[in-house]
């Protein structure tokens, strides 16, 4: 893939990504920080490394299968892999300046 193409990708993926919200905050979790990366695989698989607000969330299975779905959802996408992790501990501080001012927290 050229390096236009993993662009193009990779800004799909991030509003793929936008339009999953953790029901509890009105900001996605793109803006909230809860994704730390994301990997386009030569074979234009995808693997997406994201935490919780809570290692106790109670919809943590639904957000991660939504990421799934957005991200598998993109035609040039195929394949899309979402790994839990709790290190680091998400804290507000990886929040977005937009997700702050929107929370009102700046």
């Amino acid at each position: 893939m050229s390096k236009e193409n993993i662009k193009e990708l990779e800004e799909k993926i991030i509003a793929a990504l936008k339009e999953v919200y953790d029901p509890e905050i009105p900001v996605n979790i793109y803006e909230i920080g809860l994704i730390y990366e994301f990997n386009i695989k030569e074979n234009k698989d995808v693997r997406v490394l994201m935490t919780l607000t809570s290692p106790t969330c109670p919809v943590a299975d639904s957000m991660v299968e939504d990421v799934k779905e957005k991200v598998g959802s993109i035609d040039e996408i195929n394949d899309v892999e979402v790994e839990l992790t709790f290190d680091p501990t998400w804290d507000m501080s990886m929040m977005s300046l937009e997700a702050k001012i929107e929370l009102g927290f700046d």
